[in-house]
């Protein structure tokens, strides 16, 4: 049975087409991932099905009473309220049924004979309902999901304005998973965990009994979570039945096919042509050769198929250094306490570091200690003083109502716009993308966006924040290119193990 049905689908942004009559169906069993390059539009369809959006044309049909679970990756939550506020909502009347049970049972020991039994009847009747609401079942959940995702049962009193963006984002999906929606939306859910936690959310979305759609650029994930790929390609849906290795064989096998069709088509409409040119003019041929051109316009053309473009990007290196180029002295990160143990540690010249561990450990709160924009809490850092930095924040932190190309334009002031166009391209971000606000880009073209600019600067040490989240596997490899060909120092913090562990470095584990 279709759990929904997308017809005829379009949508427009800024005058540039997104999608354009693209047509999808879902069915209930269906564990199906949503993939496609950078700024193809993941996020505007996920948007569009939670009817955050409305499209130009086209319908989209839920099945009647489907409840829809949607993870945005930039979700926010009221950071004054207390986790448990926000985690139970659903569940809080159940939670104050149980308080006033137990307050009963308290209560038991100092009543007696008709108050007694009336109290107890009260207490048991409470019981009766808290099981039959499955109660002490979705309890049982609540630990699992908190403890799976890497999180302690604590977290539940802590206010949400005291945890790590990572912490903020497991506690948004942990109630997503808790709520058991008909279906789950899901954008860039591993952004935040680790490689420990992505394998416990593997082993709930195998195990879950209902439908779900997730982006997500970690291919070892796709490839253990998908039996449908939905490949969002040219403006329009394909549905691929089979898991991600078969749309991977599916879509190179399609490619080649469609390449040949082409190439075919593109032969005929040439010896068309060159038999009109040759026959339009001769009063004997002329109506054939008109014939011919009426039949050509009305021919149905195949688009030219087009691989996604190889990216290369840069860092530009200034100056050596000398051999000490960071020292970290019993140093303590936090912000009323510390956060990890003492760190003693000596990056040397042209050395690659990457700093690990588990979400919430205090690996941005040490990065950012380093960066001067936090305080040690004990111990010291001293960079060494040819030290010339270039930094990208796990944050984006600039003006989001500009275009693309006018950040860049500002801030590189020896750039005239055409270079501006010509910067981003190479950077896989297209003269549409860079036109548009940077509001309306996704994660990783922003991301992009921000690695453009860091190709300008020179400098003899990059410091990269979680560079990895939203960025696609072309993109990645790119990354990863560039922070090996780099001559300097590299301190690069990322849970994207297949990421890291694809070059060679030094790791250091955060451990509190």
């Amino acid at each position: 049975m279709s759990l929904l049905e997308v017809n005829d689908l379009s949508f427009r942004y800024d005058n540039n087409d997104l999608l354009v009559e693209a047509s999808l169906r879902l069915f209930i069993n269906d564990h199906a991932v949503l993939v496609g390059p950078n700024g193809a539009g993941k996020t505007t369809l996920l948007n569009l099905l939670n009817k955050s959006l409305s499209p130009d044309k086209g319908t989209i049909t839920w099945l009647e009473h489907t409840k829809v679970g949607y993870l945005d990756q930039y979700a926010k939550i009221d950071p004054n309220l207390i986790v448990s506020d926000y985690l139970l909502t659903v569940f809080r009347p159940l939670f104050d049924k149980e308080k006033e049970m137990e307050a009963l049972y308290q209560k038991v020991g100092t009543l007696d004979g008709v108050e007694m039994e009336r109290a107890l009847n009260i207490a048991a009747s409470i019981g009766d309902y808290l099981i039959e609401k499955d109660f002490y079942a979705m309890k049982s959940k609540l630990g699992n999901i908190i403890h799976g995702l890497g999180l302690e049962m604590s977290v539940l009193d802590m206010p949400i304005k005291q945890l790590s963006g990572g912490m903020r984002a497991k506690i948004i999906l942990g109630k997503l998973l808790l709520d058991e929606s008909d279906i789950l939306l899901l954008d860039e859910p591993t952004n935040f965990l680790d490689i420990r936690h992505i394998e416990w959310l593997i082993k709930f979305l195998q195990g879950y009994e209902k439908a779900y759609l997730v982006v997500s650029h970690d291919e070892a994930f796709l490839k253990a979570i998908a039996n449908t790929v939905i490949a969002l390609e040219n403006k329009g849906l394909t549905r691929y039945k089979g898991n991600f290795d078969y749309y991977l064989a599916e879509r190179a096998l399609r490619f080649e096919q469609v390449s040949k069709q082409y190439d075919a088509q593109q032969k005929f409409i040439k010896k068309q042509e060159e038999f009109i040119q040759k026959n339009i003019v001769r009063a004997s041929t002329t109506k054939q050769a008109q014939s011919v051109r009426t039949k050509l316009e009305k021919l149905d053309r195949i688009d030219k198929p087009t691989k996604q473009k190889e990216l290369k990007f840069h860092f530009p290196f200034s100056k050596d250094t000398g051999r000490d180029v960071l020292i970290l002295k019993d140093l303590e990160v936090g912000y009323t306490k510390s956060l990890l143990k003492p760190i003693n540690m000596t990056i040397m010249k042209n050395t690659k570091v990457i700093i690990t561990g588990k979400n919430g450990i205090g690996k941005s709160t040490l990065i950012k200690t380093i960066m001067g924009i936090n305080n040690p809490i004990a111990g010291s850092f001293k960079w060494i003083d040819t030290a010339q930095i270039s930094y990208f924040e796990q944050e984006f932190t600039y003006d989001e109502s500009l275009t693309a190309v006018n950040l860049c334009f500002d801030i590189l002031q020896n750039m005239d716009k055409l270079q501006v166009y010509t910067l981003l391209a190479r950077y896989g971000v297209s003269r549409d993308m860079a036109d548009r606000p940077l509001k309306s880009l996704s994660g990783g073209q922003k991301t992009k966006v921000r690695l453009a600019l860091m190709s300008q600067k020179k400098s003899n040490i990059i410091v990269l924040d979680e560079p990895t989240n939203h960025l696609d596997h072309n993109a990645k490899e790119a990354l990863k290119q560039a922070i090996m060909a780099f001559p300097g120092v590299a301190i690069v913090v990322s849970h994207d193990k297949s990421f890291h562990d694809s070059f060679e470095a030094t790791q250091l584990e955060l451990k509190g």
